[in-house]
């Protein structure tokens, strides 16, 4: 045994291989930083296919997407009031007791009553709608949409030769009976203070 060892009786020094736990130590930290670096570069691979991310498509949501708000409302011209606007109320259908009837119900809601009696030839059973708002060509945003609030779906039309403020209601084949008084001053209200229109905004 080269003398490094003395045998004496039946026992034998037991022979050990050197530890290399060292050795195992270090085989782990290195597999360990080689997976980081791997993981860590096909991180980098997949943003720079998808570009970003799920970052990337958060900002571009943000910048790109379809806004929408509300614009204020154009600064309106005041719209008259009934009681200062004058109707002449005329019957172009064969039903007699319209125009008076009509006018009657006008009245109380604080229109002005011009002339009652039946249409002239040139509209006489001639007015197939509800009716038809006849005015000067300044009534035309004026006082024609404040009556028409009474009457809903009847025909407007401004006569440029026309004189006077007055404007003319003629009642036709297919009228009823007027708004009720509820819807007309819920209309006449939404007339005077229309809500803002909303615009779009498309980014990109």
């Amino acid at each position: 045994m080269g003398g490094k060892y003395r045998i004496t009786g039946n026992k034998y020094p037991k022979m050990r291989r050197p530890r290399r736990r060292g050795r195992l130590v270090g085989l782990t930290v290195a597999s360990v930083v080689v997976l980081g670096v791997g993981g860590w570069g096909t991180l980098q691979l997949i943003d720079v296919f998808t570009g970003g991310g799920r970052k990337a498509s958060a900002a571009g949501d943000g910048d790109c997407g379809v806004k929408t708000k509300a614009s204020p409302s154009p600064s309106a011209k005041p719209l008259p009031e009934p009681r200062t606007i004058t109707v002449n109320v005329l019957n172009a259908t064969t039903r007699g007791g319209l125009a008076k009837k009509t006018a009657d119900e006008l009245k109380k809601r604080g229109f002005k009553i011009g002339d009652v009696g039946n249409a002239t030839k040139q509209y006489d059973k001639k007015v197939k709608g509800t009716g038809l708002l006849l005015g000067p060509a300044t009534a035309l945003d004026t006082t024609l949409p404040v009556l028409g609030t009474q009457l809903p779906g009847a025909e407007r039309r401004t006569e440029a030769a026309r004189e006077g403020a007055a404007v003319d209601l003629v009642i036709g084949d297919g009228f009823k009976e007027l708004a009720t008084q509820q819807d007309a001053d819920r209309a006449l209200t939404k007339l005077a203070r229309p809500e803002p229109a909303p615009t779009t905004k498309k980014g990109c």
